[in-house]
């Protein structure tokens, strides 16, 4: 919570649920990657917060982006950047929004099958492309299926076939899982990028970039190694598994970027109790799993939250949101407690809610409105 947050949060007294976002905090996140790992391009991910106040402050700070649909490319080209400036790092387009990204001048890629490939052959021609490997996500507190990238023996074939397609095999890319708390798996990562590096070598190609994804993690309940521990032992892996040949690198940091920088105002609807001898009280929020918290599932993100009760004694409480869908319960073993004399009506702060809040709201489940979002 930012003085500028708090005072505008005051000042303005909004209807709830909404999430305010400093802009400096976002400016210094930045700053503090950058100086981290300053021979990295940073491509900032667009989905995690989208908000156009961001990617113009991003835009004016030199940043580049990674995209994940044709609606986020005309997004970030509305802020006057170059299509130099977009990865389309989806591996999953459309061949119509693959046409429609090389006609506005982007000529990065992402891949991670055959078939993605063709497409790209097909309505890229010539352009740059990066496949995506397969890499553990162990340590991640928001850990990433088998549904992005494919084994390092696969993608070595895939970029040569990328040769033969008319395309510019040009490097590998990874994910090592959202919120990461353990550097030692871009190392992991680094080492399987390196074994399909060596592979397009004897096939004669020279690949260039090494993309390492996000993963950079913002504070929630639990403290976090800082940036800078994350960018020395990157560097390390990279000089360890590369040596004198470190290819040029990509990290496309977002929950990093802005979750920190928002904290989300709702309202407590209802306090209640399911028996006589329930030990745990249920506490009911304007906002819920469909309004922007889609990251509780499995309570995997788990979100500070502040009361202006706070101080007082407390009890255990079930946090659920505000929709007829017994799915939407936010946390109930994950050990939350709650001021014994919070009451309905009371606002409460759900801090470091800047990433994948707005951009998971739904546009009108249950009739209740998308979460409205404030940059100051």
């Amino acid at each position: 919570m930012t003085p500028k947050i708090a005072r505008f949060l005051a000042e303005q007294h909004p209807a709830t649920p909404c999430l305010v976002l400093d802009l400096d905090v976002v400016e210094e996140r930045y700053r503090s990657l950058a100086a981290a790992l300053p021979s990295a391009s940073i491509y900032y991910a667009v989905k995690a917060n989208p908000a156009p106040e961001i990617l113009a402050l991003l835009e004016r700070l030199g940043s580049c982006f990674d995209t994940a649909s044709a609606q986020e490319i005309r997004m970030v080209l509305a802020t006057g950047a170059g299509a130099e400036r977009i990865s389309f790092g989806n591996t999953i387009k459309k061949q119509s929004d693959i046409a429609w990204a090389h006609a506005q001048g982007v000529s990065l890629y992402a891949f991670d099958s055959e078939a993605e490939l063709d497409k790209l052959a097909e309505s890229a021609p010539g352009s740059r492309v990066f496949c995506r490997i397969l890499v553990e996500t162990q340590g991640a507190e928001w850990p990433l299926s088998k549904k992005f990238g494919c084994a390092p023996e696969m993608a070595s074939d895939l970029l040569v076939r990328a040769r033969e397609l008319g395309l510019e095999p040009y490097g590998v890319s990874f994910h090592v899982g959202s919120q990461q708390t353990d550097t030692e798996q871009w190392d992991v990562a680094l080492g399987a990028a390196k074994m399909v590096f060596a592979s397009l070598q004897e096939a004669g190609i020279e690949l260039k970039l090494v993309n390492l994804g996000g993963g950079f993690p913002t504070r929630y309940r639990e403290e976090i190694g800082g940036i800078e521990g994350y960018g020395a032992r990157i560097t390390e892996a990279l000089v360890r598994h590369f040596g004198n040949h470190v290819p040029a690198t990509i990290i496309e940091p977002g929950r990093y970027m802005v979750g920190e920088a928002g904290v989300i105002e709702a309202e407590v609807v209802l306090v209640a109790r399911k028996s006589y001898d329930d030990e745990k009280r249920w506490i009911y929020l304007d906002i819920g799993r469909f309004s922007g918290l889609a990251e509780t599932e499995g309570e995997a993100i788990r979100y500070p939250i502040v009361t202006p009760r706070d101080g007082g004694a407390t009890g255990p409480v079930v946090l659920a949101g505000p929709s007829c869908d017994s799915a939407d319960i936010l946390y109930d073993r994950a050990g939350y407690e709650l001021p014994l004399d919070l009451k309905v009506g009371d606002r409460v702060r759900l801090l470091s809610t800047g990433a994948y809040t707005t951009t998971y709201a739904s546009v009108g489940f249950n009739g209740f409105p998308p979460l409205a979002s404030y940059c100051i």
